[in-house]
């Protein structure tokens, strides 16, 4: 057994399960089942793709890629704010939006945004955990964002625009790159990880 998978601890393991399901469902508090199902899509293949590779890039050969695909999904988000993505995912599902300062969403901010930050850094310094967040970004980028492809299957009218589906055809490929990078043993390293309160 390599280093690469005893690094993965019982107790970083327990953390990284409790961590896909949390944020699935504070999505369905805040937003309903289909969000809450599309994060779960992105967190829960990550976690699996976690596991499963033994590999892990070094912090340096996944560093410019990861902020890369971040900056995309900045603009992902932009685009889904300039044309009225939740506002349309409102009506399609019958949940309204909450608040932006609702306790649901600002959970949700720290669980998703504010978690996806800390990942390169947790790398830098070698923490399991880390890797585990980056898989669930890269993950959710580039398999959940495809559902803006999918939403207008459901809409009654010709098959055209969702909104926030532009930016996905540059974002979702990044994302894809950087996942082969991440799991691809070319740019694994495994250093020393040090004891963390997730491991």
């Amino acid at each position: 057994m390599n280093q690469a998978a005893r690094s993965k601890s019982p107790a970083v393991i327990v953390s990284a399960v409790a961590f896909t399901f949390a944020v699935p469902a504070v999505g369905y508090a805040a937003f309903g089942v289909v969000p809450a199902s599309l994060f779960l899509i992105g967190y829960f293949t990550g976690l699996i793709a976690w596991l499963v590779f033994p590999s892990r890039a070094s912090y340096e050969k996944i560093r410019e890629p990861y902020w890369i695909v971040f900056g995309l999904f900045v603009v992902h988000r932009i685009e889904e704010k300039v044309s009225g993505f939740f506002a349309t995912l409102a009506a399609m599902t019958g949940v309204p939006t909450p608040e932006i300062l609702s306790p649901s969403i600002v959970l949700l901010l720290i669980l998703s945004v504010a978690a996806w930050v800390s990942g390169p850094a947790m790398i830098h310094r070698g923490y399991e955990f880390g890797y585990y967040l980056v898989w669930t970004f890269f993950c959710s980028m580039g398999i959940t964002e495809l559902g803006h492809f999918v939403f207008p299957l459901f809409l009654d009218q010709p098959y055209g625009y969702f909104p926030g589906m532009a930016s996905v055809v540059v974002l979702a490929p990044a994302a894809w790159l950087c996942m082969w990078r991440l799991g691809n043993p070319k740019f694994a390293r495994y250093p020393q990880l040090e004891t963390t309160p997730f491991d």
